[in-house]
């Protein structure tokens, strides 16, 4: 009983650090502010045609030049594309990888990216489906914007929708990466009435970290 009662602490020590780790090293802006460029982009115009409220944040990471991968920085749109390669081929986003590939895989998704080294890989130009959950929508230099919440299958209104922006934009001046994960989640097959977002306070708390988890995993791809 010592040895396990040892074991289960260590574990919950342990845990307690990583999740600590995890919230110090990001931040969270919720909602995204009024003036932000996605919602005057046209992949927000075009997939939330009600203008419904949504449930929205920004996970926000910053690293110092000197830490960053000096080829990252040479030309612009590496640094960002990078981190999305990195989002999606982290350990942050394994679980829900290897369940959706277990539940979607086949024959007519078997040209989306799976794997993690497809995902590591990948140029993410708009129209890339990943693993039959995302689709690439836009795509700028310091940006790219994914369609969320169903299959790419389904390209019409869906009870479940949304975008998800991973950017990367470097601040000379204070000689820092800046990295951000936009969430912005709602329903685009009928109108809704009010101001509230699609998730309940509880859920959207497990999102918030859920974005952290993938803002550090994705972030260690662009780490020299």
């Amino acid at each position: 009983m010592g040895l396990i009662r040892k074991a289960t602490i260590g574990v919950t020590i342990g845990t307690a650090a990583a999740l600590g780790y995890v919230r110090l090293s990001t931040s969270i802006i919720a909602p995204i502010p009024i003036n932000d460029a996605l919602y005057s982009s046209s992949s927000y115009k075009k997939y939330n045609p009600h203008r419904n409220a949504a449930t929205n944040d920004i996970c926000v990471k910053t690293i110092p030049l000197h830490r960053i991968r000096p080829e990252l920085l040479q030309k612009e749109g590496d640094l960002a594309l990078e981190f999305c390669r990195g989002v999606w081929s982290g350990w942050g986003y394994e679980i829900q990888r290897r369940y959706l590939h277990r539940k979607w895989y086949g024959p007519e998704t078997s040209s989306q990216l799976w794997t993690r080294d497809q995902l590591a890989a990948s140029a993410y130009e708009t129209g890339t489906h990943l693993t039959d959950h995302f689709e690439v929508v836009d795509r700028t230099p310091s940006e790219v914007i994914i369609r969320c919440g169903d299959s790419p299958r389904n390209q019409g209104p869906r009870p479940s929708d949304g975008l998800f922006a991973i950017g990367a934009t470097v601040d000379h001046d204070a000689q820092v990466a800046r990295l951000t994960l936009k969430s912005c989640l709602f329903h685009s097959d009928h109108k809704v009435e009010g101001d509230k977002g699609p998730m309940p306070d509880w859920m959207e708390n497990l999102h918030q970290w859920y974005t952290r988890i993938w803002m550090v995993s994705g972030s260690r791809r662009l780490i020299r």
